[in-house]
């Protein structure tokens, strides 16, 4: 079975270096969507002043097969302090 990896780009969380086998790319996209959502929900509604990350999902090889990408621009002056 394929082993792909989830990669967090965030400045903060090193590589996916287990990994986890799915059978086919479908399902490993279906898995990094609800990563996703998972990583969303814990920053509770905190972010990173113009914060950025993205998730990568690789393959064996280390080719990149998917990204997610997620940024927070902040606008309002008030939500900077």
């Amino acid at each position: 079975m394929p082993r792909y990896y989830f990669n967090v780009i965030d400045g903060l969380a090193g590589p996916d270096l287990e990994g986890s086998e799915f059978p086919d790319i479908g399902s490993a996209q279906i898995a990094a969507v609800r990563l996703c959502g998972e990583l969303i929900k814990e920053m509770d509604g905190r972010n990173r002043e113009e914060s950025n990350w993205r998730l990568q999902v690789t393959g064996h090889d280390k080719r990149i097969l998917l990204t997610f990408t997620f940024s927070v621009e902040v606008h309002d002056p008030e939500m900077r302090a």
